[in-house]
């Protein structure tokens, strides 16, 4: 359990430094962008991912407002989808994205209610 609370601390670390620079969280978002053009669509879970780097966008310019333990929820979870260092590497066809697509749920699962509120935000405009 130990180890994991340290990966976990670890991550959040990283994703608070990703979110105290808005222009490497901004090259974050364009990293994750071109890595979802190689990935096939899968269900709702990525389906939510282009809401969610748009919600990030959005707080970067300061159009719009979103607590720490969500921003850094996904932030977190694009960290890990650039990044090359996963559980399952990529390059192993069907499989190799299943762990990308476990955080991204965890991620999506946890901010639900956030991203349902910044798409009715987002269609107000």
């Amino acid at each position: 359990m130990a180890d994991y609370k340290e990966i976990l601390n670890k991550a959040t670390a990283e994703a608070t430094d990703f979110i105290n620079n808005p222009s490497r969280l901004d090259a974050l978002l364009v990293q994750l962008e071109e890595k979802l053009r190689s990935v096939p669509a899968i269900g709702e879970t990525i389906s939510e991912l282009p809401v969610m780097v748009a919600m990030v966008k959005s707080w970067i310019k300061k159009e719009y407002q979103v607590s720490g333990k969500v921003l850094a929820t996904m932030v977190g979870a694009f960290i890990y989808l650039v990044k090359k260092k996963d559980l399952i590497p990529d390059n192993i066809p069907v499989i190799g994205i299943a762990d990308d697509l476990a955080v991204l749920g965890l991620a999506l699962k946890f901010v639900e209610p956030e991203v349902k509120a910044y798409k009715a935000w987002k269609t107000g405009q």
